[in-house]
């Protein structure tokens, strides 16, 4: 063979090579799922793909509470369960983006936002590969779509790949929950990054749960004692939309009585707690109107929670009717309407 022959056979084996290593890098998704999108409090990491993706009008998730996991045990203390508007989010960095860059830019996000952490953990010692088992597996996954593609090994002396939905592991995972309010809801964040599978994929990945509190299917939506309470030691005042009026009207339905219960069991638990009722309603007709509208919907729920089965002493409570002047959402739409259409609990 001459030399000429043999550095054109050299040329074309390296060329072959090089062919041959590309379709693992193909295989990386590059398009986010169908379907899938961003949730507007949080934006994705620069670069990052949708890879899963999952939605449910209504559902119930489990949260850790401030105590996040025991020494001795393989799930978390307390759980906190949460019903709700549930999405879940899986995203895939890019090459050779780590999970500290992630989980940070993620994290001064969610602070920038307001976001008020409940529980952390950052170190093995702290419980993050607890609490990576904690997330159960089969409830991460159930429901999901996901993109096309799956994480090859970036490294020459590696042929694995992994497939997206066991992509996020325990190595050098970070937890971070909390909530955040938004448009006059409180809203459960729970963020997971860490490396996708192995370090050999060269990439972070990120699982993120969101739980909004709101209506059912059946048009009923019940906040708990627990969650009431929460609100009130963040936010000073809660929100209701568990209790029902006719429009135009002041009369609670009886619809209301699961939301009504709920209310006092938090006010008796604490003989102290003095608050006021406060009546809101959307901007449809006049101010005077829905002054005086809001005003007879805040003395209509005091009436309620100080008669039988509640018996909630009337002095601790304080009608008052703000009628339009303290939105949440814009009047511009329905959905906005209805969210300003409102009772809220305020600490005196």
């Amino acid at each position: 063979m001459t030399p000429l022959r043999a550095t054109r056979l050299g040329a074309l084996l390296l060329l072959g090579s090089a062919l041959t290593a590309l379709p693992c890098r193909a295989d990386v998704p590059t398009a986010d799922v169908p379907g899938g999108s961003d949730h507007p409090v949080l934006q994705r990491f620069s670069g990052s793909v949708l890879a899963g993706y999952a939605h449910q009008d209504w559902e119930q998730r489990t949260f850790p509470d401030a105590g996040g996991v025991g020494k001795g045990s393989e799930g978390f203390i307390k759980p906190l369960t949460l019903e709700g508007k549930v999405t879940r989010l899986f995203y895939v960095a890019p090459l050779d983006k780590g999970p500290l860059e992630v989980f940070r830019n993620h994290q001064q996000a969610l602070q920038a936002a307001g976001f008020k952490t409940v529980w952390t953990c950052e170190t093995e010692a702290q419980g993050c590969v607890k609490a990576y088992f904690a997330l159960d597996k089969n409830e991460r996954l159930r429901g999901m779509g996901w993109a096309k593609g799956d994480l090859p090994s970036m490294d020459p002396s590696s042929s694995g790949r992994w497939s997206l939905a066991s992509s996020i592991s325990h190595e050098q995972g970070r937890l971070l929950v909390g909530q955040l309010s938004k448009g006059g809801r409180q809203l459960h964040l729970l963020l997971y990054t860490s490396v996708a599978q192995t370090a050999h994929t060269h990439r972070a990945a990120t699982y993120i749960e969101i739980v909004e509190p709101r209506a059912m299917p059946t048009g009923q939506v019940t906040v708990d004692a627990q969650g009431i309470s929460q609100g009130l030691k963040a936010e000073g005042k809660f929100a209701f939309y568990g209790l029902f009026f006719d429009t135009g009207k002041s009369e609670v339905k009886p619809e209301s009585q699961p939301q009504l219960a709920e209310m006092a069991q938090v006010l008796k638990a604490d003989p102290k707690l003095r608050v006021y009722i406060v009546g809101h309603t959307d901007n449809v007709g006049s101010f005077d109107a829905n002054q005086a509208l809001s005003q007879a919907r805040a003395q209509a729920v005091v009436a309620a929670l100080t008669k039988s089965p509640y018996g909630v002493e009337a002095g601790r409570l304080n009608a008052k009717g703000a009628a339009s002047i303290a939105p949440v959402a814009s009047n511009a739409d329905e959905d906005g309407r209805a969210r300003n259409r409102r009772v809220e609990m305020v600490l005196q």
